[in-house]
């Protein structure tokens, strides 16, 4: 296929996916040329046939210089889309008919416009455990070892934009954002906008964006903004990463929740101990039955869910008890935070609470409520919302070198190169089965062993032992 054959595939491919009007396709066509650097095309009667969007760009950007291409088919397709107003106005339609509805369409039509890597996403392995937490290898993702490293890599240096989900990035070229379109909503605390993620961690995974360029924290208003938002998006969880560096997102300079469709594994744990207290009376309360430590509160009042909440996160936030090695602040700064998500569910509202701590000590200098050195082969970055909550975003090299363990077991010696993969090799050993799936077995019992690396409290009795201290007691 030509370069002109491929703009006019493509153009065909943009009318049809993405709205382009049959007036706006010469100009279209011209753009990309100028996008592209050439001065000129054959005009053809070409028409889109299924060809891949990416065959398509690839042929378009085939004499660009490969460390260019990606950015450049992110400016093509920039250049056929619905312009920002214009999204915001199809989704507000939709929205006015139904949230899922809205949603649903900024969802396909960020896939259509290669803003959403769909391509590459359905590629990554996933798989449920029998423990039933869910472990995924995403390829596209790079991995941040060094939590330094992956805060400068989501930070913008220069001033502009301030931050990478500021939204300041919406079409800005030189970080590849041609293609991103947010929408405007309300909460009481001022002015949000919703975004999808590009390299999606699970089922439309989005990001919620104060559009006030100010820090990450989590109080009583985000508690009550979070519940707003679940009334907005009824068919969505939404969550928010504790604002604190290891321990949380990598953006901490900018106020953000994430949700989206998908049921992860914790929203399905059952109450390990049930809780009571005397000025909630209207609340379902519980120490979750889960691998790290969590607080869930049901109910259908918001505020009695907000002031139920504030209680635990101010008890946590002060609560010190050395022998355990929870420090709540030194000199190196705050060390408790909380991480809350909500979602609904039989019509209540169902609040969970993630107590973390990022207190680190000689022994564990990345955390001591981190997963351990022994498994940092596996896992070493942060262990954020999204895990905390049952879904495992492993690195891409493990791909390779897990089929290499594979064939180590096979051969029965475990090549000095894989030397750091001991424990997995060894325990894979003591499993039976297809190899296949004693691996997927060895991976989900590793995550759930670093779940409950991160857990503050490491049993249920302890943590309802420590909740008495905001008035909560065991409900028998």
């Amino acid at each position: 296929m030509d370069f002109s054959t491929a703009l006019c595939k493509l153009l065909g491919y943009a009318s049809e996916r993405l709205s382009l009007k049959p007036r706006d396709a010469i100009y279209a066509r011209n753009t990309v040329l100028m996008v592209l650097g050439k001065e000129s095309c054959e005009p053809r009667q070409e028409h889109y046939a299924g060809e891949p969007l990416s065959s398509l760009l690839s042929v378009l950007t085939e004499d660009a210089p490969e460390e260019e291409r990606e950015r450049l088919q992110d400016a093509v397709m920039g250049a056929l889309m619905l312009t920002p107003s214009q999204v915001e106005e199809e989704f507000s339609k939709r929205f006015e008919h139904s949230p899922a509805e809205a949603t649903q369409w900024l969802y396909d039509y960020s896939v259509a416009s290669d803003y959403v890597k769909k391509e590459k996403l359905d590629k990554n392995p996933r798989f449920t455990g029998k423990n039933g937490l869910i472990v995924t290898i995403n390829k596209a993702k790079p991995e941040f070892r060094d939590p330094k490293k992956a805060v400068s890599g989501n930070s913008v240096k220069g001033g502009y934009p301030k931050c990478s989900i500021c939204r300041d990035n919406e079409g800005y070229f030189p970080r590849g954002k041609r293609t991103l379109r947010t929408v405007s909503f309300m909460m009481a605390d001022g002015k949000w906008f919703w975004q999808f993620s590009p390299y999606g961690y699970f089922f439309q995974h989005g990001i919620a964006v104060n559009e006030c360029h100010t820090p990450m924290h989590v109080d009583a208003n985000t508690f009550r903004a979070l519940l707003e938002f679940a009334d907005a998006f009824p068919h969505y969880f939404i969550g928010c990463n504790a604002p604190l560096p290891s321990i949380g997102g990598s953006v901490l300079a900018h106020d953000h929740f994430q949700g989206g469709g998908e049921v992860l594994p914790m929203f399905l744990a059952k109450p390990a101990i049930k809780l009571a207290h005397k000025d909630f009376p209207m609340l379902e309360m519980s120490v979750l039955d889960w691998f790290n430590t969590v607080v869930r509160l049901e109910g259908k009042d918001p505020e009695k869910l907000v002031e139920a909440g504030e209680r635990v996160r101010k008890l946590w936030v002060s609560y010190k008890d050395e022998a355990r090695g929870l420090i709540p602040e030194d000199e190196n700064g705050v060390h408790h935070a909380v991480s809350p998500t909500v979602f609904l569910k039989d019509g209540k509202y169902c609040l969970n609470i993630i107590l973390r701590s990022n207190i680190t000590s000689k022994e564990y200098p990345d955390g001591v409520f981190h997963a351990h050195p022994e498994f940092h082969i596996i896992k070493k970055e942060s262990i954020g919302l999204i895990e905390a909550q049952g879904l495992f975003i492993l690195p891409g090299r493990l791909e390779a070198q897990l089929a290499e363990v594979k064939e180590a077991v096979k051969k029965g010696a475990l090549p000095e190169e894989l030397k750091d993969f001991r424990m997995v090799y060894e325990e894979l050993l003591q499993r039976e089965g297809d190899l296949d799936a004693r691996m997927e077995d060895e991976l989900a019992d590793i995550c759930e062993r670093i779940l409950k690396n991160t857990a503050v409290f490491k049993t249920h009795t302890e943590t309802a032992e420590f909740l008495k201290g905001a008035g909560f007691y065991v409900n028998e």
